[in-house]
């Protein structure tokens, strides 16, 4: 049964929370969050503002963005119950050539402690709401293939096996034209 969860836009009045909860990764991939070096994370209140006022920028589509990069609705994954912070979530309102081989629409990352609790499910739940909301159809999602747990939470959200490509499996889900390889 997927857990009672909220999607929230990032905000620094969550600080000690998101700090917990970027902790709990000790440093691995935090898919979903827009951090691209886990060894990385912000720390400071300052690098934190700073973050976040970036994820908040890239969903505003009058904003310009850097080469390669599209824009996206960042959500951080809350314990409706607790407020815990349990995630990361990302909805690509596009695909560049990097998001159609291996990227794909939704990210999202559930942290360790919370694993195998059904946040994941929930999370996808509620970014693939997100992403209808924005005309997204169909919704590509992918995960590592030996990702066992990410590959039956896609494939419970409806999603259908394309391929493989670069070791990640490629699901769509959604019954819109698929984008074609450039």
């Amino acid at each position: 049964m997927p857990m009672d969860i909220e999607l929230v836009p990032p905000t620094l009045a969550l600080r000690d929370e998101v700090s917990d909860c970027l902790a709990d990764f000790a440093g691995t991939a935090v898919d979903g969050s827009g951090i691209t070096d886990p060894s990385r994370t912000p720390r400071t209140d300052d690098e934190l503002s700073e973050f976040i006022a970036r994820r908040l920028a890239e969903e505003d589509p009058s904003t310009e963005l850097a080469d390669g990069w599209v824009h996206c609705t960042s959500r951080w994954i809350r314990e409706t119950a607790t407020g815990e912070v349990l995630g990361f979530l990302a909805v690509r309102h596009q695909l560049t050539p990097f998001l159609l081989e291996v990227g794909g629409h939704i990210g999202y990352s559930v942290r360790p402690g919370a694993r195998r609790r059904g946040v994941a499910t929930a999370a996808l739940a509620q970014g693939l709401e997100i992403a209808a909301a924005l005309g997204i159809d169909p919704v590509l999602v992918t995960c590592d293939t030996d990702n066992t747990a990410s590959r039956r939470t896609i494939e419970g959200a409806g999603g259908s096996l394309e391929d493989i490509r670069d070791g990640k499996r490629r699901y769509w889900i959604g019954d819109g034209e698929r984008p074609v390889r450039r």
